[in-house]
């Protein structure tokens, strides 16, 4: 285990939405169609219980059972599962059982008490300590934790465990710090972006190796890569930009989650649209003008105003 078995993470690994019942239970069932959406649509594996999975409103127990569900319908994809706690011993359970179920590695975000680079250092000691050389995934996502991580810290975590294969960046900009991370890691780890993929074009030009974001037209994130490789680069942007007015609108917290969980739905993806609460319910008004954002974008898809779980 440890890096080497990160070494070819590239490509699209989609932060899977996690489904549940208009009652709030989880939805397991979801999951089948769900993986099978991602995987037709270019994933090359999937990010469980990331932010825009609403990993926080799950239960340990729960995050296993979803871990377990999705793992079971990876037919051979990889699973990344966000174990990311503000309780150390809650990370470490959760670690050492969606490993057990077969899970390929684990994201983890610093929690926020971890504000000095020796706090970061002393954290990551402990967790690695505690979880051994299970596969990591490094999230430096300052929006959502607070905490700030410089390329030359990011390469002393590197250095000192190498059980981190790769860098989820989502540090704004993000664009020139992934330049930094190349200047300062090399090619020893792969950088996969997130920030809903809103920078992807720039992102690969820089140096990432591929978007792991969700969003409710995955192949378009597949695609972009996929062209970008080839080395097509004006096709790599046409097809950004025709979906960019989804994209955006979609890049906005929670009720942004909430018009990605609808558009999935009616795409077949999933079997209801709704947010564990609290979470945000689409208004009338808020239908309609995704409805009229989609029909602008000529993409082959008709958003229903009027439809519902």
């Amino acid at each position: 285990m440890g890096i080497s078995s990160l070494k070819d993470c590239v490509g699209l690994h989609i932060v899977a939405q996690t489904p549940f019942c208009a009652n709030g239970d989880l939805d397991l069932d979801s999951i089948d169609s769900l993986s099978a959406f991602y995987y037709e649509h270019g994933a090359q594996g999937l990010t469980i219980l990331g932010v825009s999975g609403e990993q926080t409103k799950l239960t340990a127990d729960e995050s296993i059972l979803v871990a377990r569900q999705f793992i079971q319908a990876a037919a051979g994809h990889r699973i990344i599962a966000g174990v990311s706690s503000p309780s150390l011993a809650q990370l470490v359970t959760v670690t050492r059982h969606v490993m057990a179920e077969g899970a390929s590695a684990v994201m983890i975000c610093p929690p926020r008490d971890t504000q000095s680079d020796e706090d970061l250092m002393r954290y990551f000691d402990a967790v690695f300590e505690r979880i051994g050389d299970t596969p990591t995934v490094l999230q430096d996502f300052p929006g959502h934790s607070g905490v700030r991580m410089s390329p030359p810290l990011i390469r002393r975590l590197v250095d000192a465990f190498p059980q981190i294969g790769v860098v989820k960046e989502e540090d704004l900009p993000s664009v020139p710090k992934i330049t930094r991370l190349r200047a300062e890691l090399g090619n020893r780890v792969r950088i996969l972006t997130g920030n809903n993929g809103l920078y992807l074009p720039q992102e690969l030009s820089r140096g990432a190796d591929g978007p792991m974001a969700g969003f409710s037209f995955p192949e378009m994130l597949s695609g972009v890569h996929a062209l970008y490789m080839a080395g097509d680069i004006a096709a790599a942007h046409t097809l950004f930009e025709r979906y960019l007015p989804l994209l955006r609108y979609e890049a906005q917290g929670e009720w942004g989650i909430a018009i990605r969980k609808e558009v999935m739905r009616q795409r077949g993806a999933l079997h209801c649209s709704a947010l564990r609460m609290p979470g945000p319910v689409l208004s009338a008004q808020d239908r309609r003008e995704v409805a009229e954002m989609v029909a602008r974008m000529n993409i082959g898809f008709q958003f229903d105003a009027g439809g519902g779980d």
